[in-house]
């Protein structure tokens, strides 16, 4: 058997949420937000969501937000690092 399936993955699959996955679907979207949306999915990736600049709920520390957008031009995304968290948690 090969060594690459007794490796960990270098990172962790982002699963988008319904809302989530209808902006990125809705051609009215301005291209800028796209791209940052599927940025943002890459680095949560590679960090395995920790995000450099994000913060964590004091009540639910696997629950992050980072601004997107230059300085937070685009607004701010929430994610969940926790693998069998509720996503719907609330700060």
């Amino acid at each position: 058997m090969s060594d690459a399936y007794e490796r960990e993955p270098a990172g962790w699959p982002c699963v988008l949420s319904e809302e989530v996955t209808a902006l990125l679907l809705d051609a009215s979207v301005p291209p800028e937000v796209f791209t940052a949306i599927v940025a943002l999915t890459v680095t949560i990736n590679e960090t395995r969501g920790e995000v450099e600049g994000s913060t964590a709920s004091a009540k639910y520390p696997q629950q992050r937000r980072v601004a997107i957008g230059e300085d937070g031009v685009l607004g701010v995304a929430e994610y969940v690092i926790a693998a069998h968290a509720d996503p719907r948690r609330s700060s």
